[in-house]
């Protein structure tokens, strides 16, 4: 079952490089917040699959919800910015 996790972290992982990938060469602002929104959303659950892994999910649980809560406060700052700047 652990192997499973493991392949499990290392599609994900891939997949945030292709969000990078996105994330710098996006056509406008929009799509690199999108971008950075989903590979902070895949980190969280790569975080999860780690507690899985190592067998410790309460841990990496607690840490993984603090980095969704940033990652979501940070979307909301960058489309309150550009709202004000009036990119959006």
């Amino acid at each position: 079952m652990s192997n499973f996790f493991l392949v499990s972290s290392l599609i994900l992982g891939f997949l945030v490089l292709l969000c990078l990938y996105r994330g710098v060469m996006g056509p406008g602002f929009l799509n690199r917040i999108v971008a950075i929104n989903v590979i902070g959303t895949k980190t969280v659950v790569i975080l999860a699959l780690m507690g899985f892994i190592v067998q410790r999910i309460d841990i990496f649980v607690d840490t993984s919800l603090g980095y969704a809560l940033l990652n979501f406060l940070g979307t909301l700052a960058a489309a309150k910015y550009l709202e004000r700047k009036g990119a959006i």
